[in-house]
């Protein structure tokens, strides 16, 4: 399941750095969570980076976006390979 930033979000800039696949951006309120590029950090560490770095505990699972581990790696590996071209 892809992250979603939810409105506690103070843009205090530590999540975006912290992504591995560059999912996160600043938008027009706060930062925000592409879930096209979202695997929770799958195959890159143990837990989601933006969730362990959040000092205000404002990332939760998307709702819209329900994925299961198989279905981030294959994300990942996507991202991996469009990366490479």
């Amino acid at each position: 399941m892809a992250l979603k930033i939810n409105e506690l979000c103070v843009n205090c800039d530590v999540c975006e750095p912290a992504c591995p696949n560059a999912a996160i951006t600043q938008g027009p309120e706060i930062y925000e969570i592409d879930p096209d590029r979202c695997t929770e950090c799958k195959g890159h560490f143990d837990e989601p980076q933006c969730v362990v770095v959040c000092p205000v505990e404002c990332i939760d699972p998307d709702p819209a976006w329900p994925e299961s581990e198989p279905q981030l790696l294959a994300k990942l590996a996507r991202l991996q390979q469009e990366q490479e071209q």
